[in-house]
């Protein structure tokens, strides 16, 4: 089913789309960081000084590439620590979208092919969750998670996956009511193939176009939450991270506008490829945008 998406008319049309392919070049490059990051020593000084004279909010200069945006109040390159948090923004986004998407997609298709009892249960629990102030929730849901798992990313993934779900069901929920009224699945139905069949082999399937759609949508909004989150001291400790950055950098303003500017920038970037991405994503395989 992927490989023929792949392969049709709108994955030409998303090709042809060039902001759209220009955002994914930028999506590839910050991925490349990540995986620098992740995977080697690349930005692994992120928390030492940058010399043991050297003065506090050091202003961005050439000397080496770790002072090309100064260093912070701690005299940490501000460059390293932004760079290392592409890796738990992408980090984050990934681990959130991907469990979303499934969870979101897997109860969304059995709430709108099933109906009955199971449509009436899985529209309770999302109208539930959906129906607290999403902040909120995850403040609550973040602190909670904190409480158990300890302040690494564990907390974060719990709290964002718990809700970040019910976008996904609805719209899933939404297609896949549509679906069970076409001729396929009556004469599936008809030759008496189980309704689990049904629902892996020809229901799902055909959501797919819209769980790519909301993956990249997910995958935005947690970076989004996440930054927030950092910045109200319920996110990340102990690594870097954008909105931990400007947290540090609200009350000194006059003195590291730069680190401010250095985190806002780099987030700034990648959440609008995203966006234009999606965007491209949305007009090339949602079928009521042809």
């Amino acid at each position: 089913m992927i490989g023929r998406m792949l392969r049709s008319r709108n994955a030409r049309k998303l090709l042809r789309d060039k902001l759209a392919m220009a955002s994914l070049v930028v999506i590839l490059i910050y991925t490349c960081i990540g995986g620098l990051v992740a995977f080697t020593d690349f930005c692994s000084q992120y928390n030492q000084e940058v010399s043991a004279d050297a003065e506090a909010y050091a202003q961005p200069s050439a000397e080496t590439w770790r002072h090309w945006l100064g260093t912070d109040r701690q005299k940490r390159s501000i460059i390293e620590r932004a760079l290392y948090s592409i890796k738990i923004a992408l980090a984050v986004g990934l681990v959130t979208a991907l469990v979303s998407v499934f969870v979101g997609t897997l109860l969304g298709a059995m709430a709108g092919y099933f109906g009955g009892w199971v449509d009436s249960v899985i529209v309770w629990l999302f109208s539930t969750v959906q129906s607290i102030p999403s902040l909120l929730l995850l403040l609550g849901l973040s602190y909670t998670a904190r409480q158990v798992f300890g302040s690494g990313l564990t907390a974060v993934y719990i709290a964002f996956c718990s809700t970040y779900w019910v976008g996904p069901c609805r719209v899933i929920r939404g297609e896949a009511m549509k679906i069970r009224e076409l001729e396929y699945i009556e004469a599936a139905e008809a030759i008496g193939l189980p309704r689990l069949v049904i629902l892996i082999r020809h229901v799902i399937p055909n959501t797919l176009h819209l769980s790519f759609i909301n993956f990249s949508l997910l995958f935005i909004g947690a970076i989004k939450s996440e930054v927030i989150l950092s910045f109200l001291g319920l996110g990340v400790v102990g690594q870097p991270s954008w909105g931990l950055m400007i947290n540090a950098a609200r009350n000194q303003l006059n003195k590291s506008y730069w680190e401010l500017g250095a985190a806002t920038v780099f987030m700034f970037v990648l959440v609008l490829a995203f966006n234009v991405f999606s965007d491209g994503l949305q007009d090339a395989f949602d079928p009521k945008a042809q």
